[in-house]
């Protein structure tokens, strides 16, 4: 079962392709143990706010710039 880490980037949200728009940066983890990995460390980072977890892939409205991601593209220190 696929999990997905969704939060806001507070840093890239409002400018470049994000401009006028809230940037979600989602993360597809493919179990829990990934997810709590992910959350982790998303809490560690000040630019990440709403933090959750969720079972469906999400989709927003035209005023969102969605990152989609899956847990094997990022770098250690997202996986620690």
């Amino acid at each position: 079962m696929k999990l997905y880490v969704t939060m806001t980037d507070k840093f890239m949200s409002g400018w470049g392709l994000a401009a006028g728009k809230t940037n979600k940066y989602v993360v597809e983890c493919d179990n829990g143990e990934q997810a709590e990995a992910i959350i982790r460390n998303a809490m560690r980072r000040p630019e990440m706010k709403h933090v959750s977890m969720r079972t469906t892939r999400p989709s927003y409205g035209r005023d969102v710039l969605m990152t989609l991601v899956t847990f094997d593209e990022l770098g250690d220190v997202w996986k620690r």
